[in-house]
């Protein structure tokens, strides 16, 4: 990893268009709360905040939240050092004049760069840092710069806290998985007990790892919002192929016991991956903080019409180094083929696991992805 001196504070705006509430802006608010943890000013210009509301409750000191569309700051706010233009949204004309205005009377352009989605797939590495000159408009003769997240050291790298890790080592996973059960009322039947978290779209196979979870006793942690409505119309499917035909209340199916949870803050979803066995994760963001957690991991990728995304899948499997089987249950899981979903016995979860710390081992050696930023904006201005 590179040293580099600090950057002086720098005024940065962040700008976001959701898609998916949970991805889009989850990425984008960790992205602006550690730029801000590091003494940066951020206005982070978005057109759906609700997410927000329960994503980061407190808010965090240091950014500011726009509206998409409001008016652009006043002459007497700081003007932009770094734009920040994330997953391509198009940066509104009215910013990009006022900018423009801006920096013909302060002499110096901002850095403009287009933070592009996460991918392990070979053109990242082709593209990453290239230019984009801007040949008409206020901003004619300027320069946007393609900047790619990444899992190799020829790529931007992924977010991570400074002190990430020394708090994932600090986790008491014992005490969080009895306050858990204690709150929802569950058995904690010790530590033969699976415990799993799902985060998820609507995967064809989750009626079968219902129905094949029950075979050891299983905590089934499922996150709110699609998740818990997928689960719960699942459920009908999975008693009907199950064998016992006693299958008890809906949050109970054999030796597996579900839980609803509520919507919660960033750091409450990292302690949950941290807590897990398993991890189910989708998009983005979570299959970030799941690589972090070092638990294994079962990535459901973001469904594309052309079916792009089993390339970007099988490019993110040969980049883990994934073993066969799950390979073979990421392939089921995101609907690539039929084949029956293999619940993974003991040894295969271990084998899993391992694949995910060893992963984790070879990214820690990068610079995260806001060091590289900042080292990108230092080169640049």
């Amino acid at each position: 990893m590179t040293t580099r001196p600090p950057l002086p504070a720098l005024q940065w705006d962040v700008f976001c268009r959701v898609i998916d509430n949970f991805g889009d802006i989850g990425v984008c608010w960790r992205l602006v709360t550690q730029l801000a943890s590091l003494g940066h000013r951020v206005r982070l210009w978005v057109d759906d905040a609700s997410a927000l509301t329960w994503m980061a409750p407190a808010g965090c000191p240091g950014v500011e939240l726009r509206a998409w569309g409001s008016p652009p700051p006043d002459p007497t706010e700081p003007k932009p050092d770094v734009m920040v233009e994330a997953f391509g949204c198009e940066i509104a004309p009215e910013f990009i004049a006022y900018s423009a205005c801006q920096s013909r009377a302060g002499g110096k352009k901002p850095v403009w760069i287009n933070l592009e989605y996460l991918s392990a797939e070979s053109y990242v590495e082709r593209t990453h840092r290239l230019p984009s000159p801007l040949l008409s408009g206020p901003a004619a003769g300027w320069t946007r710069w393609f900047f790619y997240p990444g899992f190799t050291p020829a790529t931007g790298g992924l977010l991570r806290e400074p002190d990430l890790m020394a708090l994932r080592q600090a986790f008491d996973r014992t005490a969080w998985r009895q306050a858990h059960a204690e709150a929802f009322g569950l058995d904690n039947d010790g530590p033969e007990q699976r415990w799993v978290s799902l985060f998820c779209y609507e995967p064809a196979a989750l009626p079968e790892l219902l129905q094949r979870s029950q075979a050891q006793p299983t905590q089934l942690l499922v996150t709110p919002g699609r998740p818990t409505a997928a689960v719960q119309a699942a459920l009908g499917a999975a008693k009907n192929h199950a064998q016992n035909a006693c299958l008890g209340a809906p949050d109970k199916l054999g030796q597996l016991y579900i839980s609803y949870l509520p919507a919660r803050p960033q750091a409450a979803f990292d302690d949950m991956l941290w807590a897990c066995d398993l991890n189910f994760v989708r998009g983005e963001d979570s299959l970030v903080r799941a690589l972090w957690a070092g638990q294994a991991l079962v990535w459901q990728i973001y469904p594309q019409h052309d079916n792009a995304h089993h390339d970007k899948l099988w490019a993110f499997l040969d980049w883990l180094q994934a073993p066969e089987s799950l390979r073979q249950f990421h392939a089921t899981w995101n609907g690539l083929n039929t084949a029956p979903l293999q619940w993974p016995g003991d040894d295969t979860l271990a084998e899993w696991t391992a694949c995910t710390v060893a992963a984790r081992a070879r990214l820690l050696t990068q610079d995260n992805l806001v060091a590289q930023l900042l080292g990108f904006v230092a080169e640049k201005r």
